[in-house]
């Protein structure tokens, strides 16, 4: 009778761990920045905003002409942006986050375009003399700036935004004469609430 000899263990190739470790660490940080929230939006940045909102409401209110205060309001608009800009920096910064990748891009993407479509609105309506709509567009389409963006970041972001859609909302079938104080309410004292709020729970 023969004999088999000894069966031999049939070995499986070994894993190249090294040649997918790159690959899973990337899907790992993909995951991770897909499922992060952008805690970039700067706190004391907005109550900074907040402030000199109510001081351009008060300039804006003393104006003669309508297109003096339409130049108060879109300096206004730059200082929030010199403003905003580096304390969002800032504090991505100091967190060590990047402020242009993973849910702060997905923020920014998302912010942009109502701002981008207020800036359009806004040169039309200023060249056909409709300026008493300004305050509650601005104010809509901020807020759903806000919103939007805030999709990605904390939740007191898009309530926030809620809060200004509903002022705009509200200051679109008010008297026109109350434009500056729905715009020193909403870019003024709803900046600063949210802002001390966010700083205080959210690191700045």
């Amino acid at each position: 009778m023969a004999f088999a000899g000894p069966l031999r263990s049939i070995k499986s190739e070994p894993i190249p761990i090294d040649a997918r470790a790159a690959d899973h660490l990337r899907y790992i940080r993909e995951t991770m920045e897909r499922a992060a929230e952008f805690t970039g939006v700067p706190g004391w940045g907005g109550v900074a905003i907040g402030v000199t909102a109510l001081a351009a409401a008060a300039v804006a209110a003393r104006q003669r002409s309508p297109r003096g205060w339409l130049v108060v309001w879109l300096v206004e608009a730059f200082i929030a942006i010199a403003i905003a800009a580096p304390a969002a920096a800032t504090k991505a910064h100091r967190a060590k986050a990047a402020l242009f990748s993973g849910p702060g891009r997905k923020f920014l993407l998302s912010f942009a375009p109502p701002l981008f479509v207020g800036a359009l609105l806004t040169f039309a309506l200023a060249s056909a003399g409709l300026f008493t709509v300004l305050p509650a567009l601005w104010l809509m389409l901020y807020g759903t700036a806000i919103v939007t963006g805030g999709a990605f970041s904390v939740r007191a972001v898009p309530l926030m935004g809620i809060c200004l859609i509903a002022l705009g909302a509200i200051a679109l079938f008010s008297p026109a004469a109350w434009g500056d104080v729905f715009m020193a309410a909403g870019f003024g004292i709803v900046h600063i609430a949210f802002g001390v709020w966010i700083a205080r729970h959210y690191g700045g």
